[in-house]
């Protein structure tokens, strides 16, 4: 296929944190809010005045000194943010949005400020406590939380207008990019797609590590051009996967995938669009705030859920995604020493292979893609057992 004309420029965009879209909207004077997870919504870190920037340590291939305040037997990625905060690579940030989601990450979050990490008077850090659980009780405590540690101090410490009409405006441009990553996206359930899943995780990247208003005329441009760009004659890959997961954001782990001879037709991981491009619809008798943390309580599927319907939503939407996209078989991630994605990952790898009869790989990963041999060898061997499958009628 002829190359997109915009992606060497995203794939550049993503070498650094604070990327040239990023620099322009700081010089302009717009707030730059940090966050590492889907419990803060992104929609109300773009307010006016703000944007969001989905946290990122782009090429980090050592984190010595966070594994001196961290141990090297905790998350890579939570390391990996902490590695590059020691570095400078966040002195853009006016805030850092967090979660306690985990020991872990709680405990890179706070040493942020215990180290005078972002060299901004103004720079603080606030973290909810996030639900364990998406029921009408929890629901009510997440928006407690959102509004106590997040609204309040951008309108109190930044400024910024948290009302029910800013919200709705926010949630209209949120809208606007949520459709036009979803077209791009929807391509790759055709037979032969225009687009292959690694310039989908670049794009998708980009959507969350750059300012909206910015990135979001050149996903337009895209968007047209896939419309005329003509697919290779005949599809080029072996078979088809799902990637189901945790953090997930450099794009050289789905051209991995897919040099192995599967292509990734839907990305359901921490950075994927599943969750995360979802249009926010308003209710009859809601506020726009009130819709806003409904819709990510429903729709978040962190394993950091334990409840019963929370596990079934999340096993629930990876069949979804399997019979949608048409799918041969899904891979499960997870992040070197993540308790959570670790039990479901064995739990799921369970139902789909013995329940439901899904082919199921799973994987165990650092957080920098860097000795590949092995995870080569598990995609290769899997990949030749769907094709096996296919040839012998699925059996």
């Amino acid at each position: 296929m002829k190359d997109l004309k915009h992606l060497i420029y995203f794939e550049n965009l993503l070498q650094e944190a604070q990327n040239e879209l990023v620099s322009k909207a700081v010089d302009e004077g717009k707030k730059a809010l940090g966050y590492n997870c889907y419990y803060i919504p992104e929609v109300l870190l773009n307010l006016d005045g703000c944007f969001s920037s989905r946290m990122r340590a782009p090429n980090c291939t050592s984190t010595d000194v966070a594994s001196y305040y961290m141990t090297n037997r905790t998350c890579p990625y939570a390391r990996s943010l902490l590695e590059r905060a020691v570095e400078g690579g966040y002195n853009y940030l006016d805030c850092l949005f967090g979660g306690e989601n985990c020991a872990t990450i709680e405990r890179m979050e706070e040493h942020f400020f215990l180290l005078d990490l972002v060299k901004k008077d103004s720079f603080f850090v606030t973290q909810i406590d996030p639900p364990m659980k998406g029921d009408k009780t929890n629901l009510e405590y997440y928006k407690v939380q959102l509004m106590t540690k997040v609204l309040k101090p951008m309108q109190e410490r930044m400024g910024v207008d948290i009302s029910d009409e800013a919200m709705k405006k926010a949630i209209e441009r949120h809208n606007e990019l949520c459709r036009v990553i979803t077209e791009i996206g929807n391509f790759r359930k055709l037979d032969n797609p225009p687009i292959t899943g690694y310039e989908f995780h670049v794009i998708q990247l980009v959507s969350q590590v750059c300012p909206h208003e910015y990135i979001l005329p050149y996903l337009k441009e895209t968007l047209e051009e896939l419309k005329k760009r003509k697919p290779e004659k005949k599809f080029p890959f072996r078979a088809r996967v799902v990637v189901v997961g945790s953090e997930i954001d450099d794009p050289e782990f789905t051209k991995l995938v897919e040099m192995c001879g599967a292509m990734v037709v839907a990305d359901r991981y921490c950075f994927g669009s599943f969750p995360g491009r979802e249009e926010i619809e308003i209710l009859e008798g809601e506020t726009a705030f009130d819709a806003i943390c409904r819709h990510y309580l429903h729709w978040n599927q962190c394993a950091r859920f334990m409840d019963g319907e929370k596990i079934q939503q999340r096993h629930d939407e990876a069949m979804r995604l399997v019979k949608e996209f048409k799918a041969d078989g899904i891979i499960y991630e997870s992040m070197k020493f993540c308790e959570f994605w670790s039990y479901e990952k064995v739990m799921a790898h369970h139902l789909f292979t013995n329940e439901e009869n899904i082919p199921c790989c799973t994987i165990e990963k650092e957080y920098a893609l860097g000795a590949v041999g092995q995870l080569r060898t598990r995609f290769q061997a899997f990949i030749e057992s769907l094709e096996i499958k296919n040839i012998q009628g699925g059996k």
